[in-house]
């Protein structure tokens, strides 16, 4: 929780820093809209508006994205939300991310690597950093191609379980 006030502190000081250079890039509103596949929780949600990120939004979003094994919140990467905002607006716009896993505890990430191939011991999605979506309405291979043009980040392509994994790490992509 303190780490979380801490975050969204920061971000609201960042955004009074330099909110002359934000406003100047984008003081449009953002918004995700999200459907988690393994809670069916929904969330249509407007997270940045007037040059700043909304608090209540973002712990929102935080809530959603949770690790739904375990219960347990932890800070999502505001460039992470920007990142997916860029995304279905590349994709035109008004889709629904599809959730299938966004933080995941450490417990987590240990299970899910004992029992199946691929997931990384340093896994970004540890630190909220990353996400794995599908875009609803929208072929996933087209959703990938449309995240590699974005160069924000790692982009994972999983055909056979037909969703695309983002996260804010070095630019590189898989699968």
């Amino acid at each position: 929780m303190i780490r979380r006030r801490r975050r969204l502190l920061l971000a609201g000081l960042l955004s009074v820093a330099f909110g002359v250079r934000a406003q100047s890039r984008s003081s449009q509103s953002r918004s995700l809209k999200f459907y988690h596949t393994h809670t069916d929780e929904r969330l249509a949600v407007s997270y940045f508006d007037d040059g700043g990120y909304l608090p209540e939004a973002i712990a929102d979003i935080d809530r959603l994205l949770r690790d739904f094994r375990t219960g347990e919140i932890h800070a999502i990467d505001l460039h992470l939300l920007d990142t997916l905002h860029a995304l279905a607006e590349r994709c035109g716009g008004g889709g629904t991310f599809e959730v299938i896993s966004g933080y995941r505890s450490a417990a987590t990430n240990a299970r899910l690597q004992a029992a199946t191939e691929g997931i990384a011991i340093n896994s970004l999605h540890l630190t909220g950093r990353a996400v794995d979506v599908r875009l609803s309405g929208f072929d996933t291979a087209r959703l990938r191609d449309a995240a590699l043009g974005l160069a924000r980040g790692g982009v994972g392509y999983y055909p056979q379980s037909d969703f695309i994994h983002l996260d804010t790490g070095h630019i590189r992509s898989w699968g």
